[in-house]
């Protein structure tokens, strides 16, 4: 973090913001107190919205049923059995 008078800043601002752009901090002071600071703009993220999958995504009947004995044991630590090879 680097300290420049306005003066000086008005002078080379087109290298202070390549500076910033590369992550640096500068900061901009009158009479020897801070004032403003130059760094990279980072753009916002869109805000969320709530709803935005509504009708795409669908959860079925079976969604809170328990767990088949043979999962629930795999969960709990239990001895794996032997499992059928994927047919794909």
């Amino acid at each position: 973090m680097e300290t420049f008078n306005i003066h000086d800043a008005k002078a080379q601002l087109s290298k202070l913001v390549v500076r910033a752009r590369a992550g640096e901090e500068i900061i901009l002071v009158r009479a020897g107190k801070p004032v403003a600071r130059i760094v990279a703009y980072v753009p916002m993220r869109a805000p969320r919205k709530p709803g935005a999958l509504k009708g795409k995504i669908r959860i079925g009947k079976d969604f809170f049923a328990p767990l088949p004995n043979e999962l629930l044991a795999a969960y709990e630590g239990a001895a794996t059995t032997k499992r059928k090879p994927d047919p794909r």
